[in-house]
């Protein structure tokens, strides 16, 4: 990997990362479980449309790893990287398809988050009672994917006309 890449992901691995604990400020969202805005997954989604799938996909690893340390501990890391890969993974389908807005992939991203982690949690404490809570945060990844997918689409096009 060039220096310049390497740069960049530091970069936006620091954006992310205060992006998150910006987010854990937000006293609505850290009172319902499972329930977040998704702030850090606006520069996810930049990376996925300005670099390739294999560097998003480094850019969500370094974000869950360093996050895990700093904010949520090795079980938060646990349900941060098993809800960040299927997330991304359908984020990467989705965005090839080219029947979506970045809107759109956000939406996808962001529920397809919630499923990984409850998927998680399921295998952790071993029953399937939480999927009872999956249609909330269906419903609420819905919501948050729509509206970090617009953040991210007004950055883009922001900084297009900044660096056409």
């Amino acid at each position: 990997m060039r220096a310049h890449k390497i740069a960049v992901l530091g970069v936006l691995t620091g954006v992310a990362l205060i992006l998150g604990y910006v987010e854990r400020l937000i006293p609505v969202f850290s009172a319902m479980p499972g329930i977040k805005l998704g702030l850090s997954n606006t520069v996810l989604l930049y990376a996925l449309y300005i670099m390739n799938w294999k560097e998003a996909m480094t850019l969500m690893v370094l974000k869950v790893v360093l996050s895990g340390l700093l904010f949520a501990g090795l079980s938060g890391a646990l349900y941060g990287f098993s809800g960040g890969l299927l997330s991304l993974m359908f984020m990467i389908l989705i965005q090839r398809s080219d029947g979506f807005s970045i809107v759109g992939v956000s939406m996808v991203g962001a529920v397809f988050h919630n499923i990984g982690q409850i998927g998680m949690a399921m295998l952790v404490v071993q029953t399937k009672g939480l999927l009872l809570y999956l249609p909330v945060l269906i419903i609420s990844g819905a919501i948050t994917g729509m509206l970090t997918g617009m953040i991210a689409q007004n950055v883009l096009k922001g900084l297009k006309t900044c660096h056409p």
